[in-house]
């Protein structure tokens, strides 16, 4: 009865017979609840870890792939650079041959002409041996 009367005014025993001003299931929960509180923090405190390393290493590997992604445009371009310059070659190398060409052309000419003054000149010589 003294019970009920405590309880009406908001007052309990706890199991070491303290008085309290919460009931015993109560406070109880709220323990069971703090304790609960207490490892989700503890648990979201890992979990924050494990997405900053994760993050880091995001990071890191962006970083690795930025710097391969430079170095491939890098060697595309010196690539372009390579064949433009080949291009060039050939064609100064084309311009060559076909200058060579004309040289040759030009020298089988001069050949022909020279074959045919030296004939011309053997046969006056011949000629000239014959009258004697």
């Amino acid at each position: 009865m003294a019970d009920e009367a405590l309880a009406r005014a908001g007052l309990h025993f706890d199991e070491f017979n303290k008085i309290r001003v919460l009931e015993p299931e109560v406070a109880q929960q709220t323990k069971e609840l703090k304790e609960e509180c207490k490892e989700f923090v503890e648990k979201i405190g890992d979990f924050q870890k494990i997405v900053g390393t994760f993050i880091d290493m995001v990071d890191s590997v962006a970083k690795e792939v930025e710097k391969e992604k430079i170095k491939a445009l890098g060697a595309r371009n010196l690539l372009k650079s390579i064949t433009k310059q080949r291009e060039a070659q050939q064609q100064q190398l084309q311009a060559l041959i076909t200058e060579k060409k004309m040289q040759l052309e030009r020298l089988r000419i001069q050949q022909d002409a020279l074959l045919k003054e030296e004939a011309s000149q053997n046969e006056f010589i011949d000629q000239l041996i014959l009258q004697k």
